[in-house]
């Protein structure tokens, strides 16, 4: 396999590398679900069908561009694809999955690519809180099973608790960024606290994913500080415009109705740049529609017109693409090989441009 990924990938441009890893990976994590649904129906026939369910839950079809981009760090210093590195790109989709879990959970979401929310699985065919105490029990089983299957991929000792490390310091910063997060839905925050709380939020997502591979390929301090720069640049970038698709996507392009996050008081920096930017009678509306339970098709429009005529979403989308451009600096310092860097100069590109949709 790891011969057959070398001799695929030298032809494919890196949007049609991430649809050919995805595939891989898809097939790898659907071996897993197996074999820990063999394991759980050993115990007791209810963890057999929750273990069903969480497996469905990881295997549900979407790019998988957090462990490809551990994958592609890796592969662009150390040139090639083994084992290990699979293995921990394993582990990555179910760090990543433990987050998602809670985070739907927090925010009361109900669906989640195509399907139930995790939680929305058990409360509706049981009750709420046995929907919501699954789901958290879940979301701390899967960060555990990402630690387990990390330790076991087979790389060297000394890398692999510079792994763990990474992963774990990784956890908390993107907890303690959701509780920030929390915080602000009753607050007003300042553009200095929004930054705060995003740069533990994507940020230190995709510092984890890039900074993963990196760590295991073996790379010098130096090039290691690079790396962390553009994980974070990226990260940023990456919050700015799904904070804005969450607002101005349709639900057709968001694959959920939009706006949940503004019912629920969240301050994208578009909100935090509209409260700077408008004064009077505007800023008193916009605040009384931004503390509504429910908003209707009319008021979504009215937010959205708010935003856009104020400079909010302009001032929103420039930031976003300064965080790109920083990226793209910081990249083509690196070492990495060309390839490598060509996959993530195209997923900077296409975090930053997507905004263009939205005008």
């Amino acid at each position: 396999m790891e011969n057959e990924i070398i001799e695929k990938i030298r032809n494919l441009s890196p949007d049609a590398f991430l649809d050919y890893y995805t595939e891989v990976i898809d097939k790898r994590l659907e071996a897993y679900s197996l074999r820990i649904i063999a394991e759980a129906s050993c115990y007791h026939p209810f963890i057999s069908k929750t273990t069903k369910r969480i497996s469905e839950f990881v295997c549900r079809k979407c790019k998988r561009i957090a462990s490809c981009s551990t994958l592609l760090t890796y592969l662009g210093y150390v040139n090639q694809v083994d084992e290990a590195i699979l293995s921990v790109c394993e582990a990555i989709e179910l760090f990543r999955h433990s987050i998602l879990i809670h985070d739907d959970l927090v925010d009361m979401d109900n669906l989640r690519r195509g399907g139930k929310a995790f939680h929305k699985l058990f409360s509706d065919e049981y009750d709420t809180r046995f929907g919501k105490g699954t789901a958290i029990f879940y979301g701390n089983i899967l960060y555990s099973e990402a630690i387990t299957m990390l330790l076991k991929s087979g790389f060297d000792r000394s890398h692999l608790l510079k792994a763990v490390e990474l992963l774990s310091t990784g956890y908390r910063e993107v907890n303690e960024s959701q509780v920030l997060d929390l915080f602000f839905e009753s607050q007003e925050p300042t553009l200095k606290e929004w930054e705060a709380m995003a740069s533990k939020r994507a940020a230190s997502l995709f510092n984890v994913n890039m900074m993963m591979g990196a760590i295991l390929g073996g790379v010098a301090e130096k090039e290691l500080r690079l790396i962390k720069d553009i994980a974070k640049h990226i990260g940023f970038s990456f919050d700015i415009q799904d904070d804005i698709i969450g607002t101005f996507a349709s639900a057709e392009q968001y694959g959920r109705p939009p706006g949940g996050d503004l019912i629920l008081g969240k301050k994208a920096l578009h909100i935090v740049y509209a409260y700077q930017l408008i004064q009077g009678t505007e800023r008193g509306e916009l605040k009384n529609l931004l503390t509504q339970n429910e908003l209707s098709d009319q008021q979504m429009e009215r937010i959205k017109e708010i935003v856009k005529c104020c400079g909010a979403l302009e001032k929103a989308k420039q930031r976003s693409k300064e965080h790109a451009e920083i990226a793209i600096e910081a990249l083509d310092k690196t070492t990495m090989n060309d390839y490598s860097k060509d996959f993530f100069s195209y997923l900077i590109y296409f975090i930053s441009e997507s905004l263009d949709w939205y005008r």
